[in-house]
């Protein structure tokens, strides 16, 4: 019931009652009323409750009586600064700040005012937590004016960049593995600084149709793009340039390329600074003497000569088009490609890149009308193709393609890039070895005069080689020959590069694989290499579910072999011997072409250069790794199956400091031992009674596999001893187009196989470079997997059953060192399948180049930066030798 219906009780004896109280008239009053708490200060006051018989203040300083208790409430929240509030101390004892009170809530003394008032004490619930229109107009203020203070204090601090400061790079310097200086090249002598007025009106417009249309009009900075890099950094992310030529220049001019955002924070006020100071052609003539080109070349007058041999002053608009298409990325749209850097980046990819971006880049200066119609037309007419590259002083021989390799490792494995490399200032240690660098080219140089003679046999020309020396247990690269040099205008180093099949060098893997994994009859039992798979000419191969593989036309797929001879049932380990190819297109299929292919990678092959749509001739060799990878994989071998990535560089050093990113490798398991020692083994007996017997020259105990492709297009030798693995490539490239072509008739012969010119170099440069070291020979071999019989496959009979084939074909016959029929199956060397007991034959593979290749996994293969297109079957069936 409100107050007010409350009937309160009548007052006794007195004359002034209640509405004397109302009226305000002085004297007591014996009726109830409530008065605020604590107002008395009396204990029941604390507690609520007003005192009976007390008597009001009257005029005389004395407080009028409250005629209600809403009244009183509101009395003592005005008295109190709050809604129902406790005593002053906010404390819940009576009698006051001293006593045990009732009071709600919590009270701030009003003398100690915070300057800040958060949480906010006259505020109560939520309504604390909401900040005031003071306080947050105060703190905005403050960090506008902070910001500004301290833009003021940033721009002031910053100075306006100078292209003079910014064309002192430096060299950078490589060393040989012991220690010595190798080289040191650098850009400070391809770079000249030129006027504004040296520079063609056509360039200028050229890079601000391309780059910044508002070049002229805008204040230098992109507040948009400077967002978006914080932002990205702030993720984690690649940090990106400033989109404007200003900003560009700036960028330019900060040799350290520290991708920080403190450094972005200053590139933004220098860009700020450059467009009040500097004018546009000033910014223009800074910007383009030092953006990068490519080649080495920085600033637009070493472009100038570095691509047309000419002054940046007489560039025509349509060169002025290409020139500025660098700026892009010189990496991808340098005509002249750069595999070495990116494989993506080949010869014929950069061309149509270049060429596209070319005529846009004219397209966009007519439309902004900065190209006049008659000189559009002539400017389009036809690209203006640059020259090629041309040897930098001191990159002569093999140091060019030896400082080439060192510098993609350490692209490769830092956070430097090439603009930032070729900017200098870097040591870099190698580990190559200077005498064996040599002993390597010597070997090249000497076989070469020997055997090959370009002036005289149309056949000769164009033959290349690409070899490479690596430690096993080590991984370090220790020699390579990448070809005739820079100055004899060749500039892909074929030591470091796909394109060229490796052939039946390819073989081992294979093996490792079966005697590892066992085919899919063997449940995972490994293979022995004394089993025997059927090695004659023609073969049909079968797949695991009985069936044939077959051509694109559905007629049967048939391996060939390099001849027709009938070799029949042959072990592993003989077909090894002989490089016969059908034996090893079967093996493959059974064990699975998928582990053949995770064999080769853990032994050190990249999976870029294998072919990616498997087919039976993946058996083969027709995969594409550099010569770098397949003397590494081998030293796998080596290594009894212990495998380390190959390394060029053993530390890089900036301003005396060594960078991270060049520890050694590691050392990992890529196979058991034993099936490592087993393919030594194995491949031993090629080089004592088989292919590779023009390496017993070397007098030492050493393995190694012969490979020869199909149409003879490249040869190969890789072979090895406990201390070092060496391979070599050979064969011919039409320079007009990167295609590879047969070497049949070259050096006098009928055809060249890995055996002879390959195998004769390998010798020749492992006899140098062993000179001196002690013969320690391999880990003996133990006996691994199993038999055909032992694997529960079908006994042999004296005289193997052979499927009659659709043509006619001589009985397998025995060979000097090995008969058909094999004794009792404890020790036999027996047919591996009763399915495979056949002398099926077909076409590929041939040494007449005739090929196929099964329809429903033909792939053209991926890896080869030449622009052959010989991955797959499609032009080769595999290996002949």
């Amino acid at each position: 019931m409100s107050e007010h219906r409350r009937k309160p009780p009548q007052p006794q004896g007195g004359g002034d009652g209640r509405a004397a109280a109302r009226r305000g008239q002085p004297g007591p009053s014996s009726g109830r009323r409530a008065a605020p708490r604590g107002a008395t200060g009396s204990p029941s006051d604390s507690y609520g409750f007003s005192s009976y018989g007390s008597d009001s203040q009257g005029p005389g300083g004395e407080e009028r009586p409250y005629g209600s208790r809403a009244e009183a409430r509101r009395a003592a929240q005005r008295n109190t600064g709050g809604r129902r509030r406790g005593p002053d101390n906010g404390s819940r004892g009576p009698g006051g700040p001293a006593g045990p009170g009732r009071g709600r809530g919590r009270t701030t003394d009003p003398g100690n005012k915070r300057i800040i008032d958060y949480p906010r004490a006259n505020r109560f619930g939520w309504h604390r937590w909401v900040p005031s229109w003071k306080l947050v107009s105060g703190l905005c203020l403050t960090f506008l004016g902070s910001l500004v203070a301290l833009v003021g204090v940033g721009y002031a601090m910053v100075g306006v960049p100078s292209e003079n400061d910014a064309a002192k790079s430096q060299n950078n310097v490589y060393y040989w593995a012991n220690g010595q200086q190798m080289v040191a090249t650098g850009t400070g002598v391809n770079r000249q600084n030129v006027t504004i007025d040296q520079i063609p009106e056509a360039m200028q417009n050229a890079v601000i149709s391309a780059e910044n249309k508002s070049f002229y009009t805008d204040s230098g900075v992109d507040p948009m793009g400077i967002a978006r890099a914080l932002v990205n950094m702030a993720r984690g992310g690649q940090t990106q340039g400033g989109s404007t030529i200003t900003q560009q220049f700036v960028k330019n001019t900060y040799l350290s390329q520290d991708q920080t955002v403190t450094r972005k924070f200053k590139e933004m006020f220098i860009s700020i600074k450059v467009g009040t100071k500097l004018t546009k052609p000033q910014i223009m003539q800074g910007y383009l003497n030092t953006s990068y080109f490519g080649r080495g070349a920085y600033g637009i007058q070493a472009a100038a000569q570095t691509y047309y041999g000419v002054d940046a002053k007489d560039l025509q608009p349509s060169q002025c088009a290409v020139l500025a298409a660098l700026l892009k990325g010189a990496t991808y749209y340098d005509p002249a490609g750069n595999p070495d850097i990116d494989p993506s980046a080949s010869r014929e990819a950069n061309l149509k890149r270049s060429q596209e971006r070319w005529a846009w880049i004219l397209g966009e200066m007519h439309k902004d009308k900065r190209l006049s119609d008659a000189d559009y037309q002539t400017a389009i007419k036809k690209y203006p193709m640059p020259q090629g590259r041309k040897a930098i002083k001191g990159m002569t021989g093999q140091i060019s393609y030896l400082a080439d390799t060192a510098k993609k490792y350490v692209l490769a494995h830092s956070n430097i890039t090439e603009t930032q490399f070729d900017q200098g200032g870097f040591q870099i240690y190698t580990t190559f070895d200077k005498d064996r660098v040599n002993a390597l080219t010597a070997a090249v140089k000497k076989v070469q005069k020997a055997r090959l003679d370009p002036k005289n046999r149309e056949k000769d020309k164009y033959v290349q080689f690409g070899a490479a020396s690596v430690v096993p247990r080590d991984g370090a690269i220790v020699a390579l020959y990448g070809g005739a040099g820079y100055e004899n205008n060749h500039f892909t180093n074929n030591a470091d590069t796909s394109g060229v099949p490796v052939g039946s060098t390819w073989k081992p893997f294979v093996l490792a694989a079966a005697m590892e994994n066992g085919t899919y009859k063997t449940d995972g039992v490994g293979v022995s290499p004394l089993s025997k798979y059927n090695g004659d000419d023609n073969l049909k191969v079968r797949r695991p579910d009985g069936s044939y593989y077959l051509n694109k036309d559905n007629s049967i797929f048939r391996q060939r072999n390099e001849s027709a001879y009938p070799w029949g049932y042959i072990t592993l380990r003989k077909a090894m011997e002989q490089s016969v190819n059908t034996p090893f297109v079967q093996l493959g299929v059974d064990v699975g072409l998928t582990k053949v292919r995770d064999m080769a990678q853990a032994a050190g092959i990249l999976p870029n250069s294998m072919l990616q749509g498997l087919n039976p001739s993946f058996a083969i060799g027709t995969s594409t790794p550099s010569a770098i990878r397949m003397a590494d994989a081998y030293a796998t071998f080596a290594a009894s199956g212990e495998h380390v990535d190959p390394y060029s560089v053993t530390a890089v050093k900036q301003d005396g400091q060594k960078l991270p990113g060049f520890d050694k490798p590691k050392l990992t398991r890529a196979m058991d031992e034993n099936v490592a020692n087993n393919v030594t083994d194995t491949l031993e007996n090629v080089i004592q009674n088989g292919t590779g017997t023009n390496a017993k020259a070397l007098g030492r105990t050493a393995a190694g596999k012969t490979g020869t492709t199909d149409s003879n297009k490249s040869a190969w030798f890789v072979g090895y001893t406990r201390q070092l693995a060496t391979s070599v490539a050979m064969f011919r490239e039409n320079p007009k187009d990167a295609e590879l072509l047969s070497m049949n008739g070259t050096a006098g012969v009928a055809s060249i196989h890995g055996g002879d010119i390959p195998t004769s170099v390998w010798t020749e440069y492992m006899k140098s470079a062993l000179k001196g070291k002690n013969d320690p020979g391999f880990p003996e071999a133990t006996e691994i997997g199993q038999i055909a019989d032992e694997a529960g496959m079908p006994s042999p009979t004296p005289s193997p059953s052979i499927t009659p084939s659709e043509s006619p074909s001589e009985s397998p016959s025995a060979t000097p060192s090995e008969t058909v029929t094999a004794p009792s199956p404890s020790t036999s060397e027996s047919c591996q399948f009763a399915w495979n007991c056949s002398t099926d034959g077909g076409t590929t593979g041939s040494t007449s180049g005739t090929t196929s290749s099964p329809s429903p996994t033909d792939s053209t293969g991926v890896g080869n930066t030449r622009g052959n297109a010989n991955g797959g079957g499609n032009l080769f069936g595999g290996s002949t030798g």
